[in-house]
């Protein structure tokens, strides 16, 4: 992989979640080029998870991959007990980035659909980044946490209410976080991207009305 060498985070650690694939796993390379330990997370794909440590096994940083389901808080503070288990000293950077859609039209939506949308996307960012921050409070050492948002964490759009819901959800998360983190030195910041190609949207990208 090519070095970054404009935004050097040699001796930081960084856990990134559901970054087995897709968008998550851009992520692992960004921050594995800039020379950070990284601590992998994936739910179905332990192939893929594998397959991206031995992609970035030659950068500096020290690699390991972290099994656990995010749907839960149950089982988010169980991954996270290994992922902090697994760091090296501390955990300097957490991106939030597990979550799912489910597409429907407002007066079709399911309570299943909402559970599903809003336990990945809103409950389990709210207790991973809860576990993070009390670390990065325990360490004295401030850090980084990004939640990974939408433009749909701003606008609306048809048969995205409960999804809307959910990254406007974060929005406000964020915004309290940064606030309330801010005298422990913790910076805490959304990315809203907007369409980028994954397993999830290809469909769309496939649709020339869309």
């Amino acid at each position: 992989m090519k070095r970054n060498e404009q935004f050097p985070l040699e001796g930081h650690t960084a856990l990134v979640t559901s970054s087995s694939r897709n968008l998550g796993a851009e992520i692992v390379r960004v921050l594995a080029a800039s020379g950070a330990n990284i601590i992998t997370t994936y739910f179905q794909s332990k192939s893929a998870a594998e397959e991206l440590l031995d992609e970035i096994a030659d950068t500096p940083g020290t690699h390991s991959t972290v099994h656990g389901d995010t749907h839960s808080a149950t089982t988010t503070c169980l991954l996270l007990e290994s992922a902090i288990a697994a760091a090296p000293e501390t955990i300097d950077i957490l991106v939030n980035n597990a979550g799912t859609n489910a597409p429907q039209m407002f007066v079709d939506v399911t309570e299943e659909n909402y559970d599903k949308v809003m336990d990945l996307n809103v409950k389990s960012a709210v207790f991973v980044a809860q576990a993070v921050a009390r670390k990065m409070i325990d360490q004295g050492t401030g850090g980084s946490i990004i939640h990974m948002s939408s433009q749909m964490g701003h606008v609306g759009s048809p048969t995205r209410t409960i999804y809307c819901t959910s990254k406007h959800a974060i929005e406000g998360l964020n915004k309290a976080m940064a606030v309330e983190l801010a005298p422990h030195n913790i910076r805490v910041n959304a990315v809203g991207p907007t369409y980028i190609e994954t397993a999830m949207t290809a469909p769309n990208f496939a649709d020339p009305v869309f």
